[in-house]
């Protein structure tokens, strides 16, 4: 199963702090929980929560409903990123969205390069009709 992005930036932001608590890392030189701030990663991790029980559903439905699903989690995924002063995702941030979103599906039975072309696009962009971060 994919690994929520959040997941792993949740990892990171405590393998600093463990860091930072024994001496190993320099105070300056720690930036995570600014990077990925408790609200960003409880949020991000609720979008991707509900767009896996949706993708559950999808298995043998038709496009639409495929980026009905899509839609939905990108336009809540750019409230989350404009909560955070439109700095929430940056580029790593928004390729492991993407990657998440698109391995989700295929998991789930949907053959996203199939999908992207029957609609005249790549695989690449299925999201950007939605996607403002």
């Amino acid at each position: 199963m994919a690994i929520r992005p959040s997941a792993r930036w949740r990892a990171r932001v405590d393998e600093e702090a463990t860091e930072l608590a024994a001496g190993t890392r320099s105070p300056s030189d720690a930036f995570l929980s600014e990077l990925f701030p408790e609200s960003l990663l409880v949020a991000t991790d609720e979008a991707l929560r509900a767009f896996e029980l949706n993708v559950e559903v999808l298995r043998d439905q038709d496009d639409e409903q495929v980026f009905e699903a899509i839609k939905r989690v990108v336009l809540v995924l750019n409230e989350i990123n404009e909560d955070h002063d439109g700095a929430g995702y940056e580029t790593q941030e928004r390729e492991d969205l993407c990657l998440y979103i698109d391995h989700t599906l295929m998991e789930h039975g949907i053959d996203v390069p199939a999908l992207a072309a029957r609609r005249g696009i790549s695989r690449t962009e299925i999201t950007d009709d939605w996607r403002d971060w």
